[in-house]
Order: C-alpha cells, then sequence, then structure tokens
C-alpha cells in the first residue's frame, strides 16, 4: 500500500518526508522515508516543491532526486 501526501484534499502518492527541528528551526525535505511517523509529514512531488518555511527557517531540501539546496528566509 501506497503513502498518500498529508495536504487535504491532495490524494496523489507521497514521495517526499517533511520533517522539523523545532529547537534549530530547520525544515527538512527527504526522499520518502520506509517508516511511517506521526512527527514526520508525507507530500507528493508538488507539494514538497512548493514548501516554505515559516520566517526565520531554513529549509534543506535533501531529496535524491534535486540537488542540494538551502535557502534561509529572513525573519
Amino acid at each position: 500500500m501506497s503513502r498518500r501526501c498529508a495536504r487535504p484534499g491532495c490524494g496523489q502518492p507521497a514521495d517526499t518526508t517533511l520533517s522539523f527541528d523545532y529547537a534549530q528551526r530547520l525544515v527538512w525535505l527527504d526522499d520518502l522515508h520506509f517508516g511511517n511517523s506521526p512527527a514526520n509529514h508525507d507530500l507528493c512531488r508538488r507539494h514538497a516543491d512548493r514548501t516554505q518555511p515559516p520566517k526565520g527557517w531554513e529549509l534543506r531540501d535533501r531529496r535524491s532526486a534535486r540537488a542540494a539546496v538551502t535557502l534561509k528566509f529572513a525573519s
């Protein structure tokens, strides 16, 4: 059974796992994790590509299908 995107109303197959580190203000996008954790969120490619972290946080896109990208968003 494949997992679906966590965005309400989407339902597309997930290929990315979104995770957070609140203490360090970091957001990660990784290839879909094998284990399912309530602390992680599964996203389809479209929603993962459009993800923006809260202001003052850093986004690290570590998916293998993309070049490693780190974005910082001003507070």
